[in-house]
């Protein structure tokens, strides 16, 4: 009877799927190798100093304050860093677009930076899942290799298929299959890492009799969720793990609300399997949007694909690949908090005016991207000659060159490593519906630090890497759709300089058509003229390749229009 018992509880648990969470790593990690300090070594240290000032403000919450003085006097880190993982961390956590408001407000408010300070010192966050958002930082490490075979991981058995049919492992970030494999890699670290101190080793490390806290795993379940046969509803990890038949698998004990170590490690191990909500099975088995159109002349086709297999739990998730030489424009209920990914597009101009949760933008070419407000972060990685136009939480960048950002962010730009002629100008378009998708993701027009990048990597800390583009060069970016709302400027205006640029612009307008007015043309004059302007402007439309943006507006023929969706 026992055997017949103990083999139906190890069916029940076989039910149990997990999977590793997208969200952290797509949004939670920064693009770019943490510091030296941020390893598992410091982070351990990290863990045992907080534990020991709970009072302080350290555990089960650590406040602004204290991670301040760990990070800036313990791990040697700069303040301006620290702030950066601390706020990232926080926004991560989805809050309410009301509390985002009264935040920015808050903010913008401070009148110098010892006001700034007392606002940040009200904030804090869970100590334990700090420190599992600072150790999956180790994702981005140009080469992390194991302690015992020296192999780079990921190894090249965990590659997953792109778009383009190419391998997308390159990516750790959006890779799926990698988030596994570095979980699994890494797990013994993290679980020891949540640890309680008397669990723990004079080494530092588990022990076959340690006991894993409830609250421990609670703390795991931001990275790990899962489902019970099937379902379609997606349980966080620390309510599976109480599930009664579980119990036998992970060791969990009512007596002491404790996992033991050895079984609960065992347990996670065999219950992790791929996301069904990934890249790889949206590239996979996602629905196709035939959003764009085949251009004629080329063998490119364009790709588009989303999750359609999404809970209210999940973000959705929308690939876009090679869309070339043509116009996409979308605002559609499919986009609408979804993490996007656009790959390989070039020489188009792609409109998604629908509020977003992330963007990722990657080996695009001669492109503009006109984005509805992101809510989380915009990363524009490996990019010649883009125009990324947004209002986002976050924008970060890495290995582009003669690329223009026109930006309203809260946050300061991230200049990551390998960038050439970065330009950043002020946010510039409007369109009717973007007051109220700003409102739905909590962004608003202050603070807005669009002209104070911030120089992340050591190898990008030459300032000559960007600059602000001059007024001189500034253009308003007029959006060429028409949609109902009620969104009719640019929110917050412009600055000073280039509003006055453009009053001076406009003036130099009035002031040549007054000067033609008052020539006294005859009419063959005035028709000859007229000839003669709209032949420059064709001319100039030739060589600026607007010609190609007016042309890509005309409305496809009957049978080729872009799909809805």
């Amino acid at each position: 009877m026992e055997a017949a018992a103990a083999a139906a509880a190890a069916a029940a648990a076989a039910a149990v799927r997990l999977w590793v969470k997208t969200e952290p790593f797509v949004v939670g990690v920064l693009p770019a190798p943490p510091p030296a300090r941020l390893g598992p070594h410091y982070l351990r240290k990290m863990a045992a100093y907080a534990r020991a000032r709970a009072a302080e403000g350290c555990f089960p919450r650590l406040s602004w304050p204290r991670w301040r003085h760990i990070a800036c006097g313990k791990l040697q880190l700069d303040r301006g860093l620290a702030w950066l993982y601390f706020e990232l961390f926080h926004s991560l956590l989805r809050p309410d677009p009301p509390h985002s408001l009264e935040w920015a407000e808050a903010e913008a408010t401070c009148a110098n930076a010892e006001e700034l300070e007392r606002e940040r010192s009200k904030l804090s966050v869970d100590t334990l899942q700090f420190l599992l958002f600072l150790y999956i930082q180790q994702v981005s490490k140009v080469s992390l290799r194991t302690s015992l075979i020296g192999e780079e991981w990921p190894s090249r058995r965990t590659k997953s298929p792109s778009l383009t049919g190419k391998s997308a492992s390159e990516n750790k970030i959006w890779n799926d299959q990698d988030h596994r494999a570095f979980v699994q890699s890494h797990l013994l670290e993290m679980l020891e890492l949540l640890l309680e101190p008397e669990q723990l080793s004079a080494s530092s490390h588990s022990t076959h009799s340690s006991l894993v806290s409830y609250e421990a795993v609670c703390a795991l379940s931001f990275l790990i969720e899962g489902t019970v046969n099937k379902s379609r509803t997606v349980h966080p990890l620390h309510e599976l793990a109480l599930w009664q038949s579980c119990s036998r698998q992970n060791g969990y004990s009512k007596i002491s609300r404790a996992f033991s170590f050895p079984k609960l490690e065992s347990w996670l191990r065999s219950c992790l399997t791929a996301n069904p909500f990934g890249m790889t099975a949206c590239l996979k088995s996602g629905k196709k949007l035939a959003w764009a159109q085949q251009v004629e002349g080329t063998t490119r086709r364009a790709k588009i694909a989303c999750n359609t297999c999404v809970v209210p739990e999940v973000f959705p998730m929308v690939i876009m690949s090679q869309v070339y030489k043509q116009t996409l424009a979308k605002s559609s209920d499919t986009l609408v908090g979804a993490h996007v990914r656009i790959h390989r597009c070039n020489e188009s101009f792609i409109y998604l005016l629908s509020p977003l949760r992330s963007v990722t933008i990657e080996k695009c070419r001669n492109s503009t991207f006109v984005l509805g407000p992101v809510q989380a972060s915009v990363h524009v990685h490996s990019c010649d000659n883009v125009k990324v136009i947004v209002v986002c939480h976050r924008l970060s960048l890495s290995s582009t060159a003669g690329c223009t950002f026109y930006t309203l962010t809260p946050t300061q730009p991230l200049i990551l490593s390998g960038n050439q002629a970065v330009s950043f100008a002020p946010f510039h378009t409007h369109y009717p519906m973007l007051e109220d998708h700003m409102a739905q993701v909590g962004l608003a027009t202050l603070p807005n630090y669009w002209d104070s990048p911030m120089l992340v990597c050591k190898e990008s800390s030459d300032t000559s890497v960007f600059r602000l583009l001059p007024p001189s060069d500034f253009y308003t970016f007029v959006i060429p759709f028409e949609m109902e709302g009620d969104t009719t400027e640019i929110p917050g205006g412009l600055p000073h300089a280039y509003q006055k640029a453009l009053n001076q612009r406009e003036q130099n307008v009035q002031i040549w058509q007054k000067t033609v007015k008052e020539t006294g043309l005859t009419k063959d004059q005035r028709k000859q003229f007229q000839v003669l302007v709209e032949t420059k402007f064709y001319e100039w439309l030739v060589q600026t390749g607007n010609r190609q943006q007016l042309d890509s507006l005309v409305p496809p023929a009957v049978g080729s229009k872009q799909a809805a969706g």
